[in-house]
């Protein structure tokens, strides 16, 4: 039935709405199944997504018509539609009286997917205003504070140079912990690959142990303090704690250097929510493996990787990854940058909405996905700036030096970008950078013609 009468606004004011204060609203792409008409689709979409049924049920008052969700724009031609959801309509904490992401989700992306009459339906962009922003946790932790325990500048610290062991499954807790120590003569961070945990053949506890270990010696040895990223993810709140407070442990007076890793969109909303609350001392690493079932280009169902993105923010993540804009091997494109800046500004420019975090934190980017220190200087010409986390796995592990090297010629490419002298260049006085160049030829080939010529026998040593 055409529930248009009642689920949808057109003489609504986008400004007036966002003026109000009492709205979230929701902008999709979405096209109705065969003739459908597009207004009635749309607002049996609200209706499903608020308080409506496929029939009239005598259960309804005019209080529950008060917080009915209500389509306010509609551009068929691109086939865009914007929805209006009063704050009150979503699910708050009985123990604290916080916003909860699931909720938000189970609304704005729950039955309306499958829809009989809807083809496909995908949200771009939301805004949430002042009066539900104030519900949500936020992140506690940042870069700023990799920072501060890396000893340098809060506010414009630069590139955190990270790598993923690799391979990401298959090795066992000793030379796992040796490759840990390999990269951290050169680097940063390390972080646990998403599938990482305990496995028969690594035991987390083990491998926990002696990573703590190398870490100490890592630490000796450079004079420099070193980071690790790792996964606590599981099925059971119970489980998450018991890793968590066994890796701080055994960690010791090294804990600050210790993030927490969770595979945010796999375990959900509620992973995030239990790491965020039980280790609000902790960097909340968001790991975003399988996001790409509802966020690739492909999908035209589910939400973006950008709205993936502005929901990290609202939870509490420290940081997340976002991909490498075109830039890696992940999908993406240099507009991505939009995606960073609406993680890191306190107001930013979305595809649809203008979002004021008021002061909430911002969540870190972290860049990853077959990335080298041949590919870094585009990348951050492209978002004007270093201030993130980057994770080479192949790009420090495949370097024809190893690991330590791989790590160096990372952050020696970082540094000639920050020192705006080309990297061919510099890489004439660093060798570490020049053999990079020997060690990704396609990737030199294509960006740097002309390096072999250049560098000559620096790069062949």
């Amino acid at each position: 039935m055409d529930q248009s009468n009642r689920y949808a606004r057109l003489d609504l004011d986008e400004k007036a709405l966002i003026a109000g204060g009492r709205h979230v609203l929701c902008a999709y792409t979405m096209k109705p199944k065969g003739d459908g008409d597009y207004l009635a689709t749309a607002a049996h979409f609200a209706a499903e997504s608020s308080t409506g049924t496929n029939v009239e049920v005598h259960t309804t008052d005019d209080f529950t018509k008060g917080v009915d969700a209500l389509v306010y724009e509609i551009d068929p031609e691109n086939e865009v539609m914007k929805i209006a959801y009063p704050v009150e309509l979503f699910d708050r904490n009985i123990i604290d009286g916080r916003a909860m992401l699931a909720s938000f989700l189970t609304l704005t992306i729950g039955n309306n997917q499958g829809m009989g009459d809807v083809a496909h339906a995908k949200m771009r962009d939301f805004y949430v205003p002042p009066a539900y922003l104030r519900l949500f946790d936020g992140p506690v932790m940042n870069i700023a504070d990799m920072w501060r325990v890396l000893g340098r500048s809060v506010t414009d610290g630069g590139m955190v140079v990270g790598t993923i062991i690799k391979p990401k499954l298959g090795l066992r807790p000793q030379p796992f912990a040796d490759a840990c120590y390999e990269f951290w003569l050169g680097g940063d961070f390390i972080k646990n690959d998403e599938p990482q945990g305990n496995q028969v053949f690594a035991p987390l506890k083990e491998t926990i142990r002696l990573v703590a270990d190398a870490m100490k010696r890592a630490q000796d040895k450079t004079g420099e303090a070193k980071l690790f990223s790792a996964n606590i993810t599981a099925d059971d709140h119970y489980e998450m704690l018991a890793r968590g407070e066994y890796i701080l442990e055994t960690f010791g007076e090294n804990a600050d250097h210790v993030a927490f890793l969770v595979d945010g969109y796999v375990a959900g909303p509620a992973a995030i929510t239990t790491a965020r609350r039980a280790f609000p001392h902790q960097f909340l690493h968001y790991h975003r493996a399988g996001h790409g079932a509802v966020t690739s280009p492909e999908s035209q169902r589910g939400y973006t990787a950008f709205v993936l993105s502005k929901m990290a923010r609202l939870q509490g993540a420290s940081g997340i990854h976002t991909g490498t804009m075109g830039f890696g091997k992940m999908e993406g494109d240099p507009s991505d940058k939009i995606m960073a800046f609406m993680l890191t500004d306190d107001v930013a420019e979305g595809p649809f909405y203008r979002q004021d975090w008021l002061g909430m934190k911002p969540t870190t980017p972290i860049i990853s996905g077959g990335m080298n220190a041949l590919r870094l200087p585009g990348f951050f010409d492209n978002l004007g700036h270093s201030n993130v986390i980057q994770t080479s796995g192949g790009g420090a592990f495949g370097h024809v030096d190893g690991g330590t090297a791989g790590a160096i010629s990372l952050r020696q490419a970082h540094d000639a970008w920050k020192s705006g002298v080309g990297l061919v260049d510099y890489a004439k006085e660093h060798k570490e950078l020049a053999r990079a160049f020997e060690s990704f030829p396609q990737d030199a080939d294509k960006l740097y013609p002309g390096w072999r010529e250049a560098l000559g026998a620096v790069a062949a040593e």
